[in-house]
């Protein structure tokens, strides 16, 4: 039974971290789309006088970043335009697996946990009062 328990041990704990890091992720990249949607529609959709494309950029960065509250989260945005005038906002998050949250440790038993990212995207409308187009 000892033996059984020993070489079962590390496949479990192995198991379990690779659940337990999906879940995790599963929850970072559902509050991902929620929050980067919102601070598009925020930061993005009606932007203050003076304001660019790569202001906004960061705008909405600084605001997922804010709102992840986790060191083992990345966030990234960019902006490019489409057609007639509107502009495509993409973000994307990297999620760095951990040991049940302890230590940023890229290896589980000599098992490398690989950096997972989700993207997502929209395009709208940028509204600049004022301006005739």
């Amino acid at each position: 039974m000892t033996i059984e328990f020993v070489v079962a041990f590390p496949v479990m704990l192995i198991v379990a971290a690779i659940a337990v890091n999906a879940c995790s992720f599963f929850g970072v990249c559902a509050a991902f789309d929620n929050d980067f949607r919102d601070a598009v529609r925020t930061c993005a959709t009606s932007p203050a006088y003076g304001q660019d494309v790569a202001q906004s950029c960061s705008l909405i960065e600084r605001e997922l970043q804010q709102g992840s509250n986790a060191k083992n989260v990345q966030v990234q945005v960019s902006a490019r335009s489409v057609a007639q005038g509107h502009t495509a906002f993409s973000a994307t998050v990297r999620f760095e697996p951990t040991l049940f949250g302890a230590a940023l440790n890229p290896q589980v038993f000599g098992v490398s946990l690989p950096t997972l990212s989700h993207s997502e995207e929209i395009v709208v409308d940028c509204y600049k009062p004022g301006v005739l187009s």
